[in-house]
């Protein structure tokens, strides 16, 4: 009999090598959290998980851009509504001063609505105005309310005819935008009828009680347009939040995907790692007893 010491040594090395480069593997698993270090290493299901990975970064712009969009809609709502508020609490009171008679302070509180009716349509977003249409200046171009005496509203607007628009979902581009004069111009009809009936004393006279009972029907007219400006702005609003709700729900779904294809199973991943270590432990054992032999041992 012979003892041949080389092929077991040449053996037991490539153990010991296959074992090393396991534990390196399941190593990297651990400090990682990933199967694999790339793509290419996923073999089979590195098509479909990059498909994945494409898909979820549509979702996520979509979403993004839908986050963006409700935040401009949500200032559309507040400037709208602070229009619509304004408006119905100057009809208020020019329907009192109509069934009163009594006018004091009907021209301060006529400047004061217009002053906000004009700060509301100006209100800008990202320093670009929110009602422009496109432009960078202001679109209303009024100072004060006596400015409007004796010109069409038209004239005091300088906004763009540009609607915005958002891609909120894969083929999806919602319009969105609202102009300044689009909201604006009845209003301003009435308040330049308003001051073309001033100067305003302490009791209106019977022209002016005339004139401020067909411009309250003018005013309600107007508000009626603001509010349904303001509902339309609502339904996209609302639409928004549905299409940001769906692609967050789209986007946990492909993390799912992507999730099962690439990270690792760290209880599965520990339990190998322990085997690897008892398996390279045992190999370098091995390795050790078969250096250790010497024909001498059986001469003896």
């Amino acid at each position: 009999m012979r003892v041949a010491t080389i092929p077991l040594q040449q053996t037991t090395a490539i153990s010991i090598q296959r074992a090393q480069q396991k534990l390196s593997v399941t190593q990297a698993q651990l400090s990682t959290g990933k199967k694999a270090p790339d793509l290419a290493a996923l073999g089979s299901e590195a098509v479909r998980t990059l498909s994945a990975h494409t898909l979820l970064a549509k979702q996520e712009a979509h979403a993004q851009n839908a986050t963006r969009l409700g935040t401009t809609l949500s200032l559309y709502e507040t400037s709208i509504t602070a229009i619509e508020n304004g408006s119905m609490e100057l009809g208020n009171r020019i329907a009192t001063a109509v069934g009163t008679r009594e006018s004091a302070g009907l021209g301060e509180a006529i400047s004061a609505a217009f002053d906000q009716f004009r700060s509301m349509l100006n209100t800008s977003e990202g320093g670009l105005p929110l009602f422009g249409g496109g432009i960078s200046g202001e679109p209303y171009t009024v100072s004060k309310v006596e400015d409007l005496t004796g010109l069409p509203a038209t004239d005091h607007f300088a906004d763009g005819t540009a609607i915005a628009r958002a891609r909120v979902g894969d083929g999806l581009d919602l319009n969105y935008g609202i102009t300044a004069s689009e909201l604006g111009t009845e209003m301003t009809e009435v308040y330049r009828s308003l001051v073309e009936a001033g100067p305003y004393g302490e009791t209106l006279t019977d022209a002016q009680k005339t004139t401020l009972t067909n411009i309250k029907i003018q005013l309600d007219d107007a508000v009626s347009g603001i509010r349904r400006i303001n509902a339309e702005n609502g339904r996209r609003l609302a639409q928004t939040d549905t299409l940001i709700d769906r692609a967050n729900e789209r986007a946990l779904v492909l993390k799912d995907v992507i999730s099962r294809n690439e990270d690792a199973d760290l209880a599965q991943v520990a339990m190998d790692l322990a085997m690897h270590k008892t398996t390279l432990e045992a190999s370098y054992s091995v390795f050790t007893q078969l250096n250790e032999l010497s024909l001498l041992n059986y001469m003896r």
